[in-house]
C-alpha cells in the first residue's frame, strides 16, 4: 500500500533526525524535526473517519472487527461501526454512511442498483475477502446419522411430519434465518413439491441455538445454514443434497429450484470513499483471509464470550505476517 510505505519511511526518518539532533547536526531542535516529520505525514495522507457496516452474522463481525482494529491501531482511522442488514448497508454508500461491506455474498439485485453502467456508481467492487460462501439446508449429525436417506432431498416428504411444530399448520418446519439473508428457501420448498412452511428464526443466534438444542436431544430440525461458521466445529451438520445449481437457475427467484453455488465472497465500497483516497483505502483492498481465519475469530466471539474488539486484538497480535501484507 502506497501510504504505508510513505508512513514506515516516515518513522525511519524519525529515528534517523531524533539520532542527528541528539549529535548536534544541523543546529535543528527536536521540535523542528518533529514539525518537519507531522508535515510528511501530513503528506501521505490521512485516514479520517473509516465507516464500516458491521451485517448480522458473526463471522462479518470478525471481519469488521480485525479490519477496523488494524486501521485504528496502524492508521490512526476513527472506525465507526454502522450495525446494518446488507441492502441498508448499500443504500449508504451514495449518502456517505457507509465506506465499506466487507462480506458481500452475492446480491445482483443490489449490484444492478448501485454499481457504475446499470446502476448511480455509489458502490464498487473491491475483490474477494479470501472466504468461500457455501449456503444449504442441513440437518444435525444425529439425525443424518440415524436416517441417512434424509440426506437426499427426494426423501424429505417421507419425513415432513416428523419436523411439524406449531408454527408450521401440519406442514413440516423448514427453519430460516434471518429473512434479510440471500435465501430462495421458501421458492425451493414449493418448486420441489416439499411438505414444508418455510420459519423464519430470525437471526444466526437464533439459528445456531436451534441446531445446538437439535443435536444434544435429538430433535428433528433442518434448517437454512451456511459457511465459513465456527458452528461446525461443535456441531457437524450435515447437508442435504438439493438438485445441483446450474447457471442462470436463481435468475427468477419464484422459479428456483435449485442448490445454493459456492460463493466467492467480496468486499464493496463507496466510490466516493476511495476517491478521497483515505490511507485505509489500500488496507481494505489487501484484506484477505481464510474460513479458518474467520472461524477462529467468530469462535472467540461467540463460544469463548469475548467481546468483538478483543477477539480481533488477539488474533492480530497472533498473525502479524497476515496483517503486515495487509498493509504492504
Amino acid at each position: 500500500m502506497r501510504n504505508s510505505g510513505k508512513r514506515v519511511a516516515g518513522l525511519a526518518s524519525v529515528a534517523a533526525c531524533v539520532t542527528l539532533t541528539l549529535a548536534g547536526c544541523g543546529g535543528s531542535s527536536i521540535d523542528d524535526e518533529t514539525k518537519a516529520n507531522e508535515s510528511q505525514a501530513g503528506d501521505a495522507g490521512d485516514c479520517g473517519d473509516l465507516n464500516l457496516a458491521v451485517n448480522p452474522w458473526v463471522g462479518y463481525e470478525a471481519d469488521a472487527y480485525v479490519v477496523g482494529h488494524v486501521a485504528e491501531a496502524e492508521l490512526g482511522c476513527k472506525v465507526n461501526y454502522r450495525e446494518l442488514k446488507e441492502d441498508v448497508s448499500w443504500q449508504g454508500f451514495g449518502t456517505g454512511q457507509v465506506d465499506v461491506v466487507l462480506e458481500d455474498w452475492g446480491h445482483p439485485d443490489l449490484e444492478k442498483k448501485f454499481f457504475e453502467g446499470t446502476g448511480d456508481g455509489s458502490a464498487t467492487d473491491f475483490g474477494p475477502t479470501g472466504n468461500v460462501g457455501v449456503i444449504g439446508w442441513y440437518v444435525p449429525a444425529w439425525l443424518a446419522e440415524e436416517h441417512p436417506d434424509i440426506l437426499e432431498w427426494e426423501n424429505l416428504n417421507k419425513y415432513a411430519k416428523e419436523f411439524a411444530t406449531s408454527e408450521s399448520e401440519g406442514q413440516g418446519q423448514f427453519l430460516g434465518a434471518d429473512p434479510s439473508f440471500v435465501q430462495f428457501d421458501e421458492a425451493i420448498a414449493s418448486n420441489l413439491d416439499l411438505d414444508f412452511k418455510v420459519v423464519f428464526s430470525g437471526s444466526e443466534a437464533a439459528s445456531i441455538t436451534a441446531f445446538q438444542q437439535a443435536e444434544k436431544n435429538k430433535e428433528f430440525l433442518i434448517g437454512y445454514f451456511y459457511e465459513p461458521q465456527w458452528l461446525f466445529a461443535e456441531v457437524a451438520l450435515a447437508k442435504v443434497a438439493l438438485p445441483p445449481y446450474e447457471e442462470g437457475c436463481q435468475d427468477d427467484p419464484a422459479k428456483v429450484a435449485c442448490d445454493y453455488p459456492e460463493t466467492e465472497l467480496k468486499k464493496v465500497v463507496s466510490t466516493s470513499w476511495v476517491e478521497e483516497d483515505s490511507t485505509a483505502v489500500g488496507l481494505v483492498q489487501n484484506f484477505t483471509w481464510t474460513n479458518d481465519d474467520q472461524n477462529l475469530v467468530a469462535k472467540y466471539i461467540s463460544q469463548d464470550g469475548m467481546s468483538a474488539e478483543d477477539a480481533a486484538a488477539k488474533w492480530v497480535e497472533e498473525n502479524p505476517d497476515k496483517v503486515e501484507a495487509w498493509l504492504s
